[in-house]
């Protein structure tokens, strides 16, 4: 049974989990800024728990293609308020960050999860995890950045690039006393990837698995779903649960959404179901 290491938490990853994002900026793709403002930010931590969310994501940078990075003390000024209340809501708390400050000051105020979509490799990023003896670490597949990714979304074999990619980063925090059981990775569905290349990564999910590292995957209304669907962003909520339940089938531990509960209903639905069949498989050939 694959159990996720967090500061506070050893997450049982035998279901799958549902990750809230909060976006604690003005320019996220998704909400526009909607919960810029730290009591709207705190007050949608609250509603996603109730929905049932099983850990709480928050972010202060927009990592949407073109965007530019906040400085420090912004990002701080954003995020530590909210990470604050967070952390006494009963769930774990992850902070979506790549700044070693964010993540030591996240750290120190009670998170439990360090999500990085440069995976650790800003300087100072390694040792700020490294630091702490429990925290979890998500570590995501990107190229260049968020302004620049989508110029270097060319791939011979992008499942293969990916996960070589996220092996070795893994690695790397291996040698720095990182466990495994700390480790989870995320292929990084939108950053540096194409429409074709990031529906590749869903058929051959699977693939993905074979480092032993549970994984975590974000399809909530990124831009692919628009390309096959042609609708805007605030419309994707369908083919948003249709891709959290495909990810999940093909061996996602952890999908990150903004949509918590229709997804929480769904995983319902898709578990009930997988559980049935078990049942099912489990009572073939017997009599009475």
């Amino acid at each position: 049974m694959a159990t996720w290491t967090t500061a506070r938490f050893d997450v049982d990853l035998s279901r799958p989990r549902v990750m809230g994002i909060v976006n604690v900026t003005p320019d996220s793709f998704s909400d526009g800024g909607r919960y810029r403002d730290a009591s709207a930010a705190m007050a949608h931590c609250d509603a996603l728990v109730a929905e049932g969310a099983d850990i709480l994501d928050i972010g202060g940078e927009s990592t949407r293609p073109g965007a530019a990075t906040p400085d420090v003390d912004e990002e701080l000024a954003r995020v530590l308020p909210v990470v604050r209340h967070a952390v006494t809501l009963g769930v774990p708390v992850s902070v979506d960050t790549s700044a070693p400050d964010v993540m030591r000051a996240a750290l120190d105020a009670g998170a439990d999860i360090v999500n990085d979509v440069r995976s650790l490799q800003r300087p100072g990023a390694l040792d700020a995890v490294a630091a702490h003896p429990r925290a979890g670490v998500c570590l995501m597949h990107m190229r260049g950045e968020p302004g620049t990714m989508q110029q270097q979304a060319a791939y011979d074999d992008v499942v293969a690039e990916v996960a070589a990619f996220l092996g070795e980063r893994a690695r790397a925090l291996r040698a720095r006393g990182i466990d495994n059981p700390r480790i989870v990775v995320d292929p990084g569905i939108g950053f540096a990837k194409s429409a074709a290349h990031n529906l590749e990564l869903l058929r051959r999910q699977r693939e993905l698995l074979g480092a032993g590292y549970p994984l975590l995957v974000g399809w909530s209304r990124k831009s692919t779903l628009g390309a096959i669907t042609g609708r805007p962003v605030g419309d994707r909520l369908l083919a948003s649960l249709a891709a959290a339940v495909l990810a999940v089938e093909r061996g996602a531990a952890i999908v990150r959404v903004h949509d918590v509960a229709p997804t929480v209903d769904a995983l319902k639905l898709w578990h009930a179901a997988t559980a049935a069949g078990a049942a099912r498989e489990a009572g073939a050939g017997t009599i009475g």
